[in-house]
This record gives structure tokens, C-alpha cells and sequence, in this order.
């Protein structure tokens, strides 16, 4: 199992291609289910969890195309797909790949909306707390679809086909405003979502599925309508550049100190992180190539902070910034509202030495002057690139294992970091 080594104590500085992103890429590709015609994806990410959702929709008779590299293209630039569910041969999901990745389940809706029927195995996935999928369930109830569950199996239909109704989420769902989006497409009639996720990759997989023919208004608002149509087709979609990644590095180079040009990322996607990175003392400006990130000799200064539904503080930088914490000169406090159990980090980042102290959902952070590396382990996708921003500061080694789930959501980490100075290097084979 693949490890990486670094050696704390370099400033980073340079520039960052920033990927597209993965929490975009992956309802994107659930959505060419939802035509016979193909959907062509640009700026896909390499990523792990993008070869894991090939290989479940390969699984429903969908055809997976990666053009060849052209002129001038290195290995790496991110990837185009073209997407072709022209015969959908199954509308079964099975245990053994949904339970892999929780964003699978979501195939549920294009299956159900098109074919009319759809057996979903319950997901596995994240250890982040329960992430219950009742409300996906209730969101295709609203839309006529008939639910059972049976043997782990989520089992849906809707003979006649879907039609249009209202949703009410009692709460903000990233995965729920996903699942009604895809299901509402093809309903008969309109449906209107209230109390919809505003993220920006909601309004960028709205803006596919208009661009495939849907008739969607008010992405990127609480209240998204809905006009049914009978079929979509084929279309061409340029994935967003990914939000998380773009805070993570900015995190990293508030952290090491340095001058990081953040390539192709946009400031409104994340505009509140950036805020609360300018009040720790980072310099955060934008120009035309992307966000660059600066931070001179100047101590870190302590930020408190509380994850919010977007436009928010997002809850997948929250690892990252108690990192950045650790170093402040001072006590911050970080209150997690989103998921429970999402403080898994804390007892690696205090294997560096950081002192952090939680009390329900909040964790009190107390900045000290120096962490000292350590053999740590991942435990989540965020909260292992936390430990790697740790690292990088880190005095002496910090080895981090089981850095696969660093891999799900994070396209060449080690080779972006390296590019800028970093000492860091990826250790492959079982030791």
C-alpha cells in the first residue's frame, strides 16, 4: 500500500493547476444515463473514485471513452470522457460497487426517470457519520416513483414514468438536490425543489442537463423549477475547476509560507474560505490565470470558525484549516455542523504534536510554535490531506499510510506540491 514521506520546513511557491472537480464530475457522469445520445465531458480529473463510477456505469451497459492524448498534452492534463448509455442492459446496482463509493446510489434517479424501474444496493462509502439516503427516497416518493426496500436493495418504480411534484427538504442535501434534479428532467409536468443545495456544483450539472435539453431555473438558489421533457440528448460540458482543491492548497500555503499561483481556480466558488484564510494573514488576490496566495514571515493568526451549506465556510475544508491552526499564535475554535464523527483527524494531527481539545462539535485548537513529523494514517479523504498540510511544516519526517483515500479525491498531490518545492514523495509497495 502506497505511502508519502515529507520532509517539513519549505515555503511553497510557484503555481498549482487546479483540477476539476471531483464533487461536479461524478453527478455529471451519473447524468449521461439519462439519454441514449453521448455526453462529452471535459477537464474530468484523474482520480480514483472517477475510475470507480466508470466501472459502475460500464455495469448498466453504459460505453466509457477516453480520447487519446493530442499534440502538446502531458499525462498531466485532465481527461475528457464521452459518455454513451445508448442501451441501458441493467437497472441493478450491486452491494459490491456501491458500497465502494455513496455517490453511486445516486444512479437511482436517471434509472428510475428513463427505464422506470431501478434496484440500488443501501451504500457503504465515507465513514463520515450515517449520511442517511432517506431523503434521496423521499425526493423520487414525491415524483410518483414507488419505493421498497428489500434485502439492503433500495427498489424503485414508476411504471408510467415519473411526474412532476413538489419537494420540500427538511434540510440542506447536496446528494438529495442531485437525485430530485435528475429525476425532475424527465417527470411529466413541473417539479419545484425548495430549500435546494446552493453549491456551485449543483448549478454546474444544472447547467449540462439544460444544455442536454432540460428546462431547469433557479440552480444556485434555494427554489429550483423544473419543466418535465420527454427525452434529452447529447451535449458538450466543461467540468468546473474543483472548489476544495482550491482551498486546500491555499490552506498549504498559508501553512508553509510562500507565493502560490492557483491556475484556472475561481474566487467566487469559495469566497467565504478565502476570507477567513485572509483574516489568519495570507494575502489572497485575483488575477485572470486563477487566485494567487501569498504569505510573508508573519505569524498565523487564530480564526474561528463554523461550517456552513454553501455559500458558507465548506465542511470539506474544515480538516485542512485546523491544520493551518495548529501553527496559529493563539486558540481557534472549529464548529462542525454538517456531518457528525468528521473530527477523525484530530488524533492523528495530535500525533505532530498539536494540541486540540474537542467538546461536542466543536474543537478547540491552540496553536503551538512547532509540530514534529510522525508516521500518521489517513482516515478520510479531507482529513488526510490535513496531515499532509501538517507535514508540510512538520519538523523532520511525517510519513503518512493509507493514502488511497488521498487518491479518491486529490489528482497528483505530491506531484503539484513538489513542482513548488515541497519535499514530498510517494513510497509505493506494502511496508
Amino acid at each position: 500500500m502506497d505511502r508519502i514521506r515529507i520532509v517539513g520546513g519549505r515555503q511553497l511557491n510557484g503555481a498549482i493547476p487546479i483540477s476539476g472537480a471531483k464533487n461536479a464530475t461524478l453527478p455529471l457522469m451519473i447524468a449521461g444515463l439519462l439519454t441514449d445520445q453521448t455526453l462529452t465531458l471535459d477537464n474530468v480529473p484523474r482520480l480514483a473514485d472517477v475510475g470507480l463510477l466508470q466501472r459502475i456505469l460500464g455495469n448498466h451497459g453504459v460505453d466509457i471513452m477516453v480520447p487519446g492524448k493530442r499534440p502538446g498534452e502531458t499525462q498531466h492534463d485532465s481527461q475528457t470522457l464521452q459518455i454513451s448509455a445508448t442501451n441501458i442492459v441493467d437497472t441493478t446496482a450491486p452491494y459490491e460497487l456501491v458500497s465502494k463509493m455513496r455517490a453511486s446510489f445516486w444512479v437511482v434517479a436517471p434509472l428510475v426517470a428513463r427505464m422506470g424501474e431501478a434496484k440500488v444496493s443501501l451504500p457503504g462509502g465515507c465513514a463520515i457519520g450515517t449520511r442517511p439516503v432517506d431523503l434521496l427516497i423521499m425526493a423520487l416518493e414525491r415524483l410518483g416513483a414507488q419505493i421498497d426496500i428489500e434485502g439492503g436493495y433500495v427498489i424503485a418504480r414508476a411504471k408510467k414514468g415519473l411526474r412532476g411534484g413538489e419537494i420540500v427538504f427538511p434540510k440542506v442535501t447536496v446528494g438529495g438536490t442531485h437525485t430530485a434534479l435528475m429525476a425532475a428532467v424527465l417527470a411529466n409536468g413541473t417539479t419545484v425543489i425548495e430549500n435546494a443545495a446552493r453549491e456551485p456544483e449543483i448549478t454546474d450539472v444544472a447547467d449540462c442537463l439544460n444544455k442536454m435539453g432540460a428546462k431547469i431555473s433557479g440552480a444556485g438558489t434555494s427554489r429550483i423549477v423544473v419543466q418535465g421533457v420527454a427525452k434529452l440528448g447529447g451535449a458538450r460540458h466543461s467540468v468546473l475547476p474543483d472548489r476544495i482543491e482550491t482551498g486546500t492548497y491555499a490552506m498549504a500555503v498559508a501553512m508553509t509560507g510562500g507565493d502560490v499561483l492557483l491556475e484556472g481556480a475561481r474566487p467566487e466558488l469559495l469566497q467565504s474560505a478565502l476570507d477567513t484564510l485572509t483574516q489568519t494573514g495570507a494575502e489572497i488576490s485575483s488575477t485572470n490565470e486563477g487566485v494567487r496566495v501569498r504569505r510573508n514571515g508573519a505569524g498565523i493568526r487564530p480564526v474561528d470558525v463554523t461550517t456552513e451549506p454553501f455559500p458558507g465556510f465548506p465542511t470539506d475544508l474544515q480538516a485542512q484549516f485546523m491544520a493551518l491552526m495548529t501553527r496559529a499564535n493563539g486558540v481557534s475554535r472549529i464548529t462542525e455542523t454538517i456531518f457528525e464523527n468528521r473530527f477523525m483527524h484530530v488524533q492523528e494531527l495530535a500525533r505532530l504534536g498539536a494540541h486540540i481539545k474537542l467538546e461536542g462539535d466543536t474543537a478547540i485548537i491552540t496553536g503551538s510554535e512547532h509540530l514534529d513529523g510522525a508516521p500518521v494514517m489517513a482516515t478520510d479523504l479531507r482529513a488526510s490531506v490535513s496531515l499532509v498540510i501538517a507535514g508540510l511544516v512538520a519538523r523532520g519526517e511525517t510519513t503518512i499510510n493509507r493514502v488511497y483515500h488521498l487518491d479518491r479525491g486529490f489528482e497528483r498531490l505530491e506531484n503539484k506540491l513538489r513542482a513548488c518545492g515541497a519535499q514530498i514523495e510517494r513510497i509505493s509497495g506494502h511496508a
